[in-house]
C-alpha cells in the first residue's frame, strides 16, 4: 500500500490556506521539539509568529524545554509559558540581572527558579485560548479545554478545564487507557497507520489493538 496523506515535512499542508502548519518545520528554537503532523492553527493572526506571541518567556538563559509529541492539535492563542519565575528567596522579587549594566551582579540570573520542562504526550488537543506553565507533564490523548490553565501534570486520555485546571472527565476507563498506551498507534509505520486510519477514528480498541498485535 502507497502512504497517503501530508507529508510531514511540509509546512503548510492544507492546499491553498496558509493560516495552518506543521510545527516541526516552523519552530527555530533548539530547546523546542515538536512531532511530526502536530500542527498549529490560527486563523485570525496566521501561525508567523508562533515562537513569538505562543512561546512566552523563552529567554537565551532560559534552561526550560518545549517537547510536543506527534499528531497533537493546536488552537490559536494557546499559550507556553517557558520561564518568567522570579527570584522568592530574598526580600525584593525584581530580576536586576536581566538588564545589565551593572545589576548582572546581584546574583546570577541562572539561578532563577523554574519548575521544569513542559513536555506534552502525542494525540493531545488544545483548546483555544489555553496556558501551559513550566515544569508540566501532559500524557497521551489529552484533551485541554479552551481557556484552561494547566499547572500541574494532565493524566492521559484525561479532559481538563478551568483555572486551574483540573481533570472534568477521564476519555475511557483506567484498563482501556492501558490498552491504548501500549498500543501506541502514533509510533506505528505511516503505512501502518494508513491502513487502520478507519480504526484510530473509531472507537473499538479491540480491533485496534489486534492490527497492533497486542494481546488482550
Amino acid at each position: 500500500m502507497s502512504i497517503i496523506g501530508p507529508n510531514p515535512d511540509t509546512t503548510y499542508p492544507i492546499k491553498d490556506y496558509c493560516k495552518l502548519v506543521f510545527l516541526k518545520n516552523f519552530v527555530k528554537a533548539k530547546n523546542i521539539t515538536i512531532g511530526d503532523y502536530t500542527y498549529f492553527d490560527d486563523r485570525r493572526y496566521g501561525p508567523d509568529h508562533f515562537e513569538e506571541y505562543n512561546i512566552l518567556y523563552n529567554y537565551d538563559f532560559s534552561k526550560v524545554k518545549l517537547i510536543i509529541g506527534k499528531f497533537c492539535a493546536i488552537a490559536a492563542e494557546t499559550r507556553f509559558l517557558m520561564t518568567g519565575d522570579h527570584k522568592l528567596d530574598a526580600i525584593s522579587t525584581y530580576p536586576f540581572p536581566i538588564f545589565g549594566h551593572g545589576w548582572e551582579n546581584a546574583f546570577n540570573v541562572y539561578d532563577l527558579p523554574v519548575k521544569g520542562d513542559i513536555v506534552v504526550g502525542h494525540d493531545v488537543w488544545f483548546g483555544y485560548d489555553s496556558l501551559i506553565m513550566n515544569g508540566v507533564t501532559i500524557g497521551n490523548g489529552a484533551i485541554i479545554a479552551a481557556r484552561a490553565v494547566v499547572v500541574k501534570d494532565v493524566p492521559a486520555y484525561s479532559i481538563v478545564a478551568g483555572n486551574p485546571a483540573k481533570v472534568v472527565k477521564m476519555r475511557f476507563e483506567e484498563k482501556v487507557i492501558e490498552r491504548l498506551q501500549k498500543i501506541a498507534w502514533w509510533d506505528w509505520p505511516m503505512e501502518k497507520i494508513n491502513q487502520n486510519l478507519k480504526l484510530i477514528c473509531n472507537l473499538d480498541v479491540d480491533q485496534l489493538e489486534a492490527a497492533g498485535n497486542y494481546p488482550k
